[in-house]
């Protein structure tokens, strides 16, 4: 299972590459809001420093929502760096879209994603990834898990080669499911990852380890 981290925060995407199991960062114009970053240079840029940090995949979404448009936006955000996805809105112009720059061997992540009919017809259109929101799903009392079930059905029946990317991962269960029902990638904050390390019998094995090594160098 990939790991990608949903952010625009450099600080945060440094630390999941340090830990070495960070596959990707995927970013909106909210997580570029909270981090300051505005006005069509700065994004551009920030976009191109998060390049700089990740091995590859980093979703970048367009602003546009009629076909022309995107197309056009999509195509710039594609010219920052070879490591950039184009993250697409589905819509019935966004679905055009993503079969356009799918044409030129442009990636695309069709996000907002909320059943399997719209998965379906993302992957025929090409797209690299779609975006299945189970945390979203959750707030409004629908599984989102069975969803992400019924995306790697669907894929496997037909051998779509379109990834299924879990996001609105909300915390370390919701990562632990996704893999076990296989999810491709999961996009989470930092925090979800981080929390896969902590279980109170390491913690408490540890202090017994160290403190016998102690009491036998007295």
């Amino acid at each position: 299972m990939k790991f990608f981290i949903d952010t625009a925060n450099l600080n945060e995407i440094r630390e999941a590459q340090d830990l070495g199991v960070l596959d990707g960062v995927t970013t909106n114009p909210s997580l570029m809001a909270k981090e300051g970053i505005t006005g069509e240079e700065h994004i551009l840029k920030h976009y191109k420093d998060i390049c700089d940090i990740v091995d590859d995949s980093v979703s970048a979404e367009v602003i546009a929502t009629d076909f022309a448009a995107m197309v056009s936006e999509g195509k710039a955000l594609a010219e920052i760096d070879d490591k950039i996805v184009v993250k697409i809105p589905m819509i019935k112009d966004g679905v055009k879209a993503i079969t356009a720059l799918s044409a030129e061997g442009i990636r695309t992540n069709c996000t907002l994603i909320f059943n399997a009919g719209q998965a379906l017809l993302a992957a025929k259109a090409g797209a690299s990834y779609v975006s299945p929101f189970i945390g979203r799903l959750d707030d409004i009392c629908s599984d989102g898990l069975v969803l992400i079930e019924q995306i790697v059905s669907i894929y496997d029946n037909y051998a779509y080669e379109t990834e299924v990317l879990a996001a609105s991962v909300r915390h370390s269960m919701h990562l632990i499911q996704c893999a076990e029902i296989g999810a491709d990638i999961a996009t989470c904050p930092l925090s979800v990852i981080t929390a896969l390390l902590k279980h109170p019998l390491t913690d408490s094995g540890l202090e017994k380890f160290l403190a016998d090594h102690k009491k036998g160098n007295k």
